[in-house]
């Protein structure tokens, strides 16, 4: 299929290169920054980099949308394509609607769940793509270039895409800012970083396995004040990661009275 971006960060460029080695033809990458589009098309050639949304001059049969939420909307108000293209945005807070100002396409949403950076390969082989259309022949579509770089594809509408999203959140942005957390503790100490990474895999490990809730461990499950108000005190040069802390305590400490966690 031959298809076009609308983007040229993380997520363009994972997702670019995914479908560019999957047989895809990529025709064209749009991004504000020359340099950024520029860049992306010379990985994807022969695509064309543009310099404004405008693909009506391409034959892109498939235009994907990856920019920030924030920009989504506004930047849809400017897309031009011939009628009949399907225009799709990878976002899992936005809407399907949020399309609806592009005037002679088919509306779509092709969200893959997955954290990009442009440092980091993915095999994309195991990243779940969420798609929502509001016709068949979209979806059908839709799914086929999505079965053609990934086993795992689902079709989840708006509201719970958006439920979805608010979920990732918490498994991923903010556990990897725990994680900075965690990190820059250990710098204070002047201690190696690699101490903490068999707690921090075997952690994963017994949350993919069981029940989070069911596994939780520390001192907050097991209401050790002395532990924690020492903890506390600890984090007077950090006033935010006592707030952290503090929250992460309540939160551990509510749901275990609830009969949801039980300490090992």
């Amino acid at each position: 299929m031959k298809i076009a971006l609308i983007g040229a960060g993380n997520v363009a460029w994972h997702l670019g290169k995914a479908l560019y080695g999957a047989g895809h033809e990529i025709v064209a990458v749009y991004s504000p920054t020359s340099g950024h589009r520029e860049a992306l098309a010379k990985e994807l050639a022969p695509a064309i980099p543009l310099p404004s949304p405008d693909l009506t001059a391409t034959d892109a049969e498939l235009v994907l949308i990856a920019i920030p939420d924030a920009a989504l909307a506004s930047v849809a108000s400017t897309i031009k394509v011939a009628k009949g293209t399907i225009v799709a945005h990878n976002s899992g807070s936005q809407p399907l609607a949020v399309l609806q100002s592009i005037t002679g396409g088919r509306a779509g949403v092709f969200y893959p769940l997955q954290t990009f950076s442009k440092s980091k390969p993915v095999d994309f082989k195991s990243i779940p793509v969420l798609l929502e259309t509001e016709d068949e022949n979209t979806l059908q579509t839709l799914q086929a270039v999505a079965a053609s770089i990934t086993k795992e594809v689902h079709l989840v509408d708006s509201t719970k895409r958006k439920q979805l999203h608010l979920a990732a959140v918490f498994a991923c942005n903010f556990t990897n800012h725990l994680l900075g957390i965690s990190r820059t503790l250990l710098h204070d100490a002047q201690l190696p970083d690699s101490l903490l990474q068999p707690l921090i895999q075997e952690t994963i490990a017994k949350a993919l396995q069981q029940h989070p809730f069911q596994v939780q461990t520390g001192p907050a499950v097991r209401h050790d004040h002395n532990v924690i108000d020492e903890h506390m005190q600890m984090l007077q040069e950090h006033p935010t990661y006592q707030q952290v802390y503090r929250l992460l305590t309540q939160s551990i400490q509510e749901q275990h009275m609830n009969g949801k966690s039980t300490e090992e």
